[in-house]
């Protein structure tokens, strides 16, 4: 017998998680640490299903999550087409829902606020949250992570590019790996009709962290 848990009860036991998702560039992350500072909150961060234990995963039940174990080297993963790129972040995912949730409802079992920057589809979402509790930031033009991507100095990106500079033509890898943000697939999700809060972020050059910051903590009414 396969174990399913209702979503109802689910959506009990995250009553105190708070999830925000979105486009690339949009701040996102900031938003996550700036609440989890300003409002005492648990801090989950992108990729916080890391937490689970790699050699417990299976490469047969979650074998998107499990492909950096399994291929070649770096420039495999690079030289995936927009289509297959798109095919397997729509796998991993499908696969860390699951370990995302069980690891949400650990976090809050204690009874304190958690703030969540997920990948979690809003499909899921709905089924699991509720308006108050989910906010998704947009930004305006949604492609320009394409072209800013590794304007942000951090050890991740840093990495990427030393493994871009690596392979056998560094400026197609470059460029394949922009044309991954610029893919369009047939079933794209559309973010702004999706009934939950939106905030589209299109000035990319003051500084906004407050203003956002205010907007969010009164929608999640903090």
């Amino acid at each position: 017998m396969k174990i399913q848990i209702s979503d109802n009860l689910i959506k009990h036991y995250l009553k105190n998680v708070y999830f925000i998702n979105g486009h690339s560039y949009a701040g996102k992350s900031t938003m996550v640490k700036l609440l989890s500072e300003r409002y005492g909150m648990i801090h989950c961060g992108e990729n916080y299903h890391d937490a689970f234990p790699r050699d417990k995963l299976s490469r047969w039940k979650q074998p998107g999550l499990c492909y950096f174990d399994t291929m070649s080297g770096w420039e495999e993963w690079l030289s995936m087409t927009p289509e297959e790129h798109w095919n397997w972040t729509e796998q991993v995912s499908r696969e860390c829902v699951e370990v995302e949730i069980l690891e949400l409802l650990r976090l809050s079992a204690g009874g304190e606020k958690v703030i969540v920057d997920t990948n979690i589809p809003v499909e899921i979402l709905r089924e699991i949250s509720d308006y108050h509790h989910v906010a998704l930031l947009l930004c305006d033009p949604p492609d320009i992570t394409a072209t800013r991507f590794f304007d942000r100095d951090d050890p991740d990106k840093r990495f990427m590019m030393e493994q871009i500079q690596r392979c056998r033509d560094p400026e197609a890898a470059l460029k394949n790996f922009r044309a991954w943000t610029l893919y369009h697939p047939p079933m794209e999700a559309d973010w702004r009709h999706t009934g939950f809060f939106t905030y589209t972020r299109s000035d990319f050059e003051s500084d906004t962290r407050e203003e956002v910051l205010h907007i969010l903590a009164e929608h999640f009414g903090l």
